[in-house]
């Protein structure tokens, strides 16, 4: 089924007794595909003529319960042993942010996930995160390990410099009081990146 077709059956319930053919293919057109209508903000789905605030939140919604779909999915079992559905959960949460976003998986010690949150939010191409808050945090929630995951809104998953820089720095300070760092994932507009893959920790 292509994505403008999935759209339609979608609108088709939220705009009853109208041809959505059109609108689907229009939302296609601006923002590229569905998953990227349903991350778009309301703000921008609602300069779609036809796209009201209600049925930009239903959309939302659609997001929203993909994101936890995939969470109960990675929550379920040991997030090494479900690798692709941890990167699957991480795109789903951050592929088409607009801006960048700086979250923080943390573990218990069979490697479950236990919490996963923002630490940091930042501009459109930076998010500040400071390791003694990351490691504050695992601490509080006994975390045996955290799994470190951004967002490139540019779509280039390719580690910058100082990604590479504060994942050292986060790896130091962790092990320092024993707690694993596992990895840092990069999730792109198309793909994802790994540090441990790339040799960079």
């Amino acid at each position: 089924m292509a994505d403008y077709e999935l759209l339609e059956l979608y609108l088709f319930r939220s705009i009853p007794r109208r041809d959505i053919k059109p609108l689907a293919k229009e939302l296609i057109a601006k923002f590229g595909s569905f998953a990227e209508v349903i991350s778009a903000p309301i703000a921008r789905l609602t300069e779609v003529k036809g796209i009201s605030e209600n049925i930009a939140i239903d959309l939302k919604i659609i997001q929203a319960a993909g994101t936890k779909l995939g969470r109960e999915t990675v929550m379920s079992r040991p997030v090494l042993s479900s690798w692709t559905a941890l990167l699957d959960y991480c795109r789903s949460a951050m592929q088409f942010e607009e801006r960048e976003q700086f979250r923080v998986l943390f573990l218990d010690r069979k490697n479950r996930l236990i919490a996963d949150e923002i630490l940091g939010q930042g501009t459109i191409d930076r998010a500040p995160v400071y390791p003694r808050e990351v490691i504050k945090r695992a601490l509080e929630l006994n975390a045996a390990a955290i799994i470190l995951t951004h967002n490139h809104p540019s779509g280039d998953p390719t580690p910058s410099q100082s990604d590479i820089d504060m994942t050292a720095n986060m790896v130091d300070v962790a092990k320092a009081i024993g707690i694993s760092v596992h990895d840092h994932i990069i999730v792109g507009r198309q793909n994802t990146v790994s540090f441990k893959s790339l040799g960079l920790m």
